[in-house]
């Protein structure tokens, strides 16, 4: 199984790659910055997670990772709505992001419990 630091620095490749084959339209400009920058956050807070300062540096990390997940899962949604192309992609996109926000959130609550 691959790790959460592949993991998470893949599904910001794979979000980059997909942000490049969109239209190139202020509309369509703005969501993918938007995309751009939740799905790099995620690959880059969880990195910075594995050097925490204290355990409270840790979940406060980890819940910055959960934030920028379920970000790039709500703008991925909203391509879902208003794109017809690379429908399946999204789809895939989604459901990584869905994945890792399930995986950041079960470590955060054992962080707590601990």
């Amino acid at each position: 199984m691959e790790d959460m630091k592949s993991r998470t620095k893949r599904f910001t490749i794979d979000c980059w790659n997909l942000c490049a084959k969109l239209p190139k339209s202020r509309e369509y400009n703005n969501l993918v910055f938007q995309l751009l920058k939740s799905s790099s956050s995620v690959g880059a807070n969880w990195r910075a997670s594995q050097r925490p300062k204290s355990k409270a540096d840790f979940i406060n990390k980890l819940k910055i990772v959960e934030e920028e997940t379920d970000e790039s899962c709500f703008w991925l949604e909203i391509l879902l709505e208003i794109i017809d192309s690379d429908k399946n992609e999204i789809e895939r996109l989604w459901k990584e992001a869905d994945e890792l926000l399930r995986i950041v959130v079960a470590s955060i609550r054992t962080a707590k419990n601990k």
